[in-house]
């Protein structure tokens, strides 16, 4: 089968296609043709050696999938060969075929076609899990979504709406704004031309915001945590700007804040259970009509080291997926 291959740390123009064998499924497991593989930044991250965890080398990179199940092992009930799915895994989605855990497997509703089923899981999933389980964000509240044009911060945009914030977005340009504006955003910051700080305090009258969302890092931390209000939550969701900030922990000690952790994947495997009623919701959200994923560009598996690279660019709006 062919597959995109890491054999060495370094840029996307380090990926090789190269033709390799063909899997297998073992016990708990489903082999899946891979029919759409969606990108995320942490594949940006992993391909440089500079994600939490290291695959052993050469490996193929890619977790958002969608596909048809080819084969599945024993103990799996709730799939059969031909069935439509989507999942996620550590590594190894930008290939013909991948193994996908049994419990990070789900069936694709008819009306999902296969790049949007690619491009779910890990954006909705992780902002799901942060607004929801991590922040428990209340209706009523005001979430401010830093990189809120990206994957997961689109998601955040639209899930926080949905769920009863009043959202402000923050992000690099009045083109990436617009497009948050369109997904629900009730109030925009460009942070490239305006103030953050003092933005978020005529914004919010000098209240600050309840919850702030944040796969960015870099300057802007520090800021959106100045700008939170009595007993604020400050979601740590990841480091787009490639800097890890570090936070004066005298102010979450003043403003009876939290800075809580989002790392979804750990959530997932940790308790599949509750990440199962969390897919389910978000399907149901989905056939309502509720959630409409933004792609912005589908690519060939030729074409991924050109899609990886416009991402590390941060020009990419909403997903970048490619087909298989």
């Amino acid at each position: 089968m062919k597959a995109i291959r890491c054999t060495s740390y370094g840029p996307p123009s380090n990926l090789k296609l190269e033709e390799i064998d063909g899997l297998h499924a073992g016990p708990k497991e489903v082999l899946v043709e891979v029919k759409a593989c969606g990108l995320n930044f942490p594949d940006t991250l992993i391909i440089q050696g500079l994600y939490q965890f290291k695959p052993e080398l050469p490996f193929t990179p890619g977790s958002d999938i969608s596909g048809i199940v080819k084969e599945v092992g024993e103990g799996i009930s709730h799939l059969k060969v031909g069935d439509e799915v989507f999942g996620f895994v550590a590594h190894g989605g930008l290939a013909e075929e991948v193994i996908v855990p049994g419990n990070a497997c789900f069936p694709k509703p008819d009306q999902m076609d296969f790049p949007i089923a690619a491009s779910f899981m890990m954006a909705y999933g992780t902002s799901y899990h942060a607004l929801k389980d991590r922040a428990i964000l209340m209706e009523g509240e005001t979430l401010l979504v830093l990189g809120a044009s990206g994957g997961v911060g689109l998601a955040a945009v639209e899930l926080g709406k949905l769920m009863g914030a009043k959202v402000i977005a923050a992000a690099s340009t009045d083109e990436k704004l617009s497009l948050c504006k369109q997904y629900g955003a009730d109030e925009l910051i460009n942070y490239t031309t305006q103030d953050l700080k003092s933005t978020l305090k005529d914004i919010t009258g000098g209240k600050g915001v309840d919850v702030v969302y944040d796969p960015v890092g870099g300057d802007f931390s520090e800021q959106a945590l100045r700008g939170t209000a009595w007993n604020g939550r400050f979601l740590v969701v990841g480091f787009a700007a490639g800097k890890i900030p570090k936070i004066p922990l005298n102010l979450p000690l003043l403003k009876g804040a939290s800075i809580v952790g989002v790392f979804w994947g750990g959530f997932a495997m940790k308790y599949p259970k509750e990440n199962m009623a969390n897919t389910i919701n978000l399907m149901q959200w989905y056939t309502e009509g509720k959630l409409k994923p933004h792609i912005h560009k589908i690519v060939s598996l030729e074409n991924t080291k050109e899609a990886l690279e416009e991402m590390m660019d941060r020009k990419v709006k909403g997903k970048m997926v490619v087909k298989i």
